[in-house]
């Protein structure tokens, strides 16, 4: 599935053949920037040599070499379950695997359960039809036949069903330009994981965009049930942006923090802002819903995902998961040793004292953006189509490296000022 070769002269090419695009889809997709470098890009062999005879894991120095220069691709998919928090690093290699084969037999049985309801989960097809009708009835035309006694007045089953065809139009709709989405297993794999989570957390449901978030799971582990919790992990980080109802957004949470970050670091442009939209900020919402997904080429979202999450790492994610996925700061004097095992921006929170929602760093790399295009939206944006406009200029010209040297800078400058 993916191509294992060694870092040479000729890397930023490396990095893009393990993620091969299709040909016709090449000149349509965002320039990659991201470049493994030799003695900064975490390597095969400095995680490996990072374990102790017990396997347990020091991740104060893997966080300081992803933090610098990324996670190659040979080992994202085992470095981003640890970065997910889906195993402690004081674990030992054999504590793992026995919580590994417990989680696969679970993802097995929920997997079950949704094929004995409907018979195509599982089989390397997928739905793009809807299966039954808001008044439960089965959709006779479709395909795949649902039986009648399997339309209930059960409403999770309902909406499970209801959601399925939605799912199968995204997942035809992700990550379309590489070559990997060409097999239709390889969308049915993205398709059952995605199904299964949406039986699972029948409280937030399916919502879009979560297959932007799932897809490198998927393509980054080879076995199903790793991807699905290593998404699941993912999600317990940003579901809450998919909560909505009839009159509100899950992400308008973090549209508020943005308006206040802005109305601290640069008064002149949140005014200016808040005159167009009324202080909304709408138009960060696909940014910070799908984490730039769509702001940068594929492997460039994904070195900006590892090192942000690295960036904001926390021991404590272990034991204190609040329902909101968010996570107390206990402000305590912590010695230079513990300190060392947060990442650089969750440090500064713990110094600080504060209470921050997962994945804020989010929030700080789309003022950051804003910063950075501080005189042309002052100049230009006279309206939201033009404050639309200059924002989805920065596809493909942004390099994810300095956009988080920027938000580090950001997030310094509101604290300071904040304190003050």
């Amino acid at each position: 599935m993916l191509r294992i070769i060694s870092i040479n002269k000729n890397a930023n090419e490396d990095m893009e053949s393990y993620y091969p695009i299709r040909p016709e889809c090449q000149k349509d997709v965002p320039k990659t920037r991201f470049k493994a470098k030799v003695g900064k890009t975490l390597s095969e062999r400095r995680w490996n040599a990072a374990f102790d005879k017990d396997g347990r894991l020091d991740i104060a120095g893997v966080l300081r070499r992803i933090q610098r220069g990324g996670v190659h691709p040979t080992i994202k998919g085992a470095v981003w379950e640890f970065l997910l928090g889906c195993y402690d690093p004081k674990s030992t290699s054999v504590e793992r695997e026995q919580l590994r084969q417990k989680r696969r037999e679970q993802y097995a049985s929920w997997k079950e359960q949704c094929k004995n309801i409907v018979p195509i989960v599982g089989s390397g097809k997928f739905v793009q039809t809807p299966l039954v009708t808001e008044d439960e009835e089965p959709v006779e035309d479709n395909e795949v036949r649902v039986p009648k006694e399997d339309a209930d007045s059960d409403k999770k089953v309902t909406q499970w069903k209801l959601s399925l065809h939605q799912i199968g139009l995204d997942v035809v709709r992700t990550d379309r330009s590489l070559v990997y989405y060409e097999n239709e297993a390889n969308q049915a794999k993205l398709w059952d994981v995605l199904a299964i989570y949406t039986w699972v957390d029948d409280d937030i449901g399916y919502v879009q965009g979560m297959n932007d978030i799932c897809s490198p799971m998927v393509i980054l582990l080879k076995d199903e049930a790793d991807a699905f919790w290593c998404f699941e992990h993912a999600m317990r980080r940003v579901r809450e942006n998919f909560r909505s109802n009839e009159t509100s957004m899950g992400v308008q949470s973090q549209l508020g923090i943005l308006s206040q970050v802005m109305r601290v670091v640069d008064p002149k442009l949140h005014q200016h802002l808040e005159g167009l939209d009324g202080g909304e900020y709408l138009f960060a919402i696909r940014m910070l819903m799908v984490l730039f997904r769509r702001e940068f080429s594929f492997v460039d979202a994904l070195y900006l995902w590892e090192v942000m999450w690295a960036m904001e790492y926390n021991p404590n994610m272990f034991a204190d998961y609040a329902s909101d996925g968010s996570h107390e700061v206990v402000a305590t004097k912590l010695s230079k040793k513990v300190l060392q095992q947060y990442g650089k921006y969750e440090r500064k929170n713990v110094k600080n004292g504060r209470s921050d929602q997962k994945s804020l760093l989010a929030v700080f790399l789309v003022a950051g953006v804003l910063e950075t295009k501080n005189k042309k939206l002052l100049n230009e944006a006279k309206g939201l189509d033009d404050v639309a406009e200059i924002m989805g200029g920065i596809t493909g010209s942004l390099d994810a490296k300095k956009a988080l040297t920027e938000a580090l800078k950001i997030h310094k400058k509101y604290l300071s000022k904040a304190r003050n």
